[in-house]
């Protein structure tokens, strides 16, 4: 079949097969991979050799020794610590989007708002913790106001970051077709914020997680942040060592659920690096 002519100056080739996507997969998993058995044999090897005493730093053995026994104590603790972040979480996203859309659609709102959240910001969580234990007690919503709290400044920004990036040129095109106020935002300014979107939302995920256990440090009797502070108080290092370990894979693992939902929603953007169609003038 003979190439349209309307694409003269254009070569069409084929997007990247599955051998190729999966050869780039690996070689995007490999350095972090081989970085974190790096630091794993380093580990290994400070407590193998006595360079520190094992009440200190505990080997990587006993550390996972510890999580293979307390494994029921620590998933229901891990639970706990989920499903506070994860709420905490959407909360912030929704309340984040709607505070980001009213930002850049008023001025005034902007002014207004913008100061309060700078200076919520800027307080350290810790030191307002407590705050949240009085008014709500030490159950779940303190937990989640403090993860709410951490996650939601990113969001925020990077959402008024995205919505603002849109070309003027295209507003003006897209007003002078008879557009209305919300045709365009359906259209045209919240899928062009999407990508910085999911870069604030990324961060939120992560920041969501230390916020949850934030709030169990202050006041608490179950989740990751209990399980950490008991075992600080009680010398138990290897304990100690499992549940930031876990902790630290709990954020990896949100961090990730949103870096596939980012691809699969936009694959518009992600496949920008590996365009299929190159311009040959």
């Amino acid at each position: 079949m003979q190439p349209d002519a309307g694409l003269r100056g254009v070569s069409v080739r084929p997007g990247p097969r599955t051998r190729d996507r999966l050869r780039d997969g690996v070689d995007r998993l490999w350095r972090p991979l081989a970085l974190i058995a790096a630091c794993g044999f380093l580990w290994w090897l400070v407590t193998a050799l006595g360079g520190v005493p094992g009440y200190l730093v505990p080997s990587p053995g006993r550390t996972w020794q510890v999580m293979v026994e307390q494994g029921g104590y620590l998933w229901q603790n891990t639970l706990t610590t989920t499903g506070e972040t994860l709420l905490g979480f959407v909360l912030a996203a929704v309340a984040g989007v709607l505070a980001a859309v009213v930002m850049v659609y008023s001025v005034t709102v902007e002014r207004t708002l913008y100061p309060l959240l700078l200076f919520a910001q800027v307080v350290p969580k810790i030191a307002i913790a407590p705050l949240f234990i009085v008014w709500l007690g030490f159950g779940t919503p303190p937990k989640i106001v403090v993860a709410v709290l951490m996650a939601f400044f990113p969001i925020v920004i990077s959402g008024v970051t995205g919505l603002r990036s849109v070309d003027s040129e295209l507003l003006e095109l897209v007003a002078t077709m008879g557009a209305k106020p919300l045709q365009t935002f359906r259209k045209i300014r919240f899928p062009a914020s999407l990508p910085h979107l999911f870069s604030g939302l990324k961060v939120a995920a992560t920041l969501a997680v230390t916020g949850a256990v934030v709030g169990e440090f202050v006041g608490a009797n179950e989740g990751l942040g209990y399980v950490i502070l008991q075992a600080n108080g009680n010398l138990d290092t290897p304990m100690l060592f499992a549940g930031l370990i876990i902790m630290s894979l709990l954020g990896v693992l949100l961090f990730a659920v949103i870096e596939v939902t980012e691809h699969l929603l936009l694959p518009w953007h992600s496949s920008r690096r590996s365009s299929p169609v190159t311009a040959t003038y």
